[in-house]
């Protein structure tokens, strides 16, 4: 929760209006990789190659709550579109998987992998995860962090934090590829589990949190949400695209985020 975090106001404050690279984990880290693991120097070359790829475009950021099912979503087939966690679970009713896919927990990492493997986009997963997934040729091991000291990273190939939501890795690398507007649809922001945020919980039945009962069905482990820093990381991206002229909106039906402006779904298209 934020209230661990050391001065959080001022930590927040630092991290909007000036940007700190990681001393452990920055390009040096990959540099160092490089003569050590070639996972880490194919990851380097496809992150650097991705550097404004899409500049000035928009893009979809799909989270995975329950408002999916009231969201059109074959709206988005010919969209640029980030996927998050078990996303893929609807592919197959959609009939087209999202462009990229984002995936940073090590739990989901660990659970998943067989399905993560095959997914046929481009993959963004963590690399404190590398060791519980082989490594394709569209896969990216991207270094990030969990510890207490809020930042946003515009050069990926550095890292970046996790926020205590995939939703803000995805926004960090959105912003990396030069997105100029980014939709969020599915991010509700609203969980029915109770208990200490982070603590890692098994499912005792169908996942009433998330589109699918499935997601975190029956015996699946997880970690409960921690709103109060996802908010944080929210407030410093809102803050990162705007000072340079971009924007996050928020379109997901019935969420209960109140950080970025919200629109109507149906009128962007």
């Amino acid at each position: 929760m934020i209230k661990s975090f050391p001065s959080p106001i001022k930590r927040l404050a630092q991290s909007i209006l000036g940007e700190r690279r990681y001393h452990r984990f920055g390009t040096s880290y990959y540099q160092w990789c490089e003569d050590r693991d070639p996972k880490f120097r194919a990851s380097l070359k496809r992150i650097t190659s991705l550097k404004d790829k899409h500049w000035g475009e928009r893009c979809f950021i799909i989270g995975n709550g329950p408002s999916l099912r009231k969201t059109d979503l074959s709206l988005l087939r010919d969209e640029v579109t980030f996927g998050l966690n078990r996303i893929y679970l609807l592919f197959d009713e959609l009939a087209f998987s999202t462009t990229y896919y984002v995936a940073v927990n090590r739990l989901v990492i660990e659970q998943c992998a067989h399905e993560i493997k095959g997914l046929p986009c481009l993959k963004f997963i963590s690399r404190q995860s590398c060791d519980l997934i082989d490594f394709t040729d569209t896969m990216i091991f991207l270094q990030s962090c969990q510890d207490h000291d809020p930042r946003f990273s515009t050069d990926i190939a550095g890292g970046v934090w996790e926020g205590a939501t995939v939703t803000y890795v995805a926004l960090q690398i959105a912003y990396y590829m030069g997105f100029a507007r980014v939709i969020l649809v599915g991010v509700d922001h609203s969980y029915s589990a109770k208990g200490k945020p982070s603590s890692t919980v098994v499912s005792e039945g169908d996942d009433l949190n998330h589109f699918n009962p499935r997601y975190f069905g029956k015996g699946f482990r997880w970690q409960l949400p921690c709103l109060e820093t996802s908010e944080l990381a929210y407030r410093i991206a809102k803050h990162k695209y705007e000072s340079t002229n971009r924007e996050i909106v928020d379109a997901t039906v019935d969420g209960r985020l109140l950080v970025f402006p919200k629109i109507d779904y149906q009128t962007l298209f």
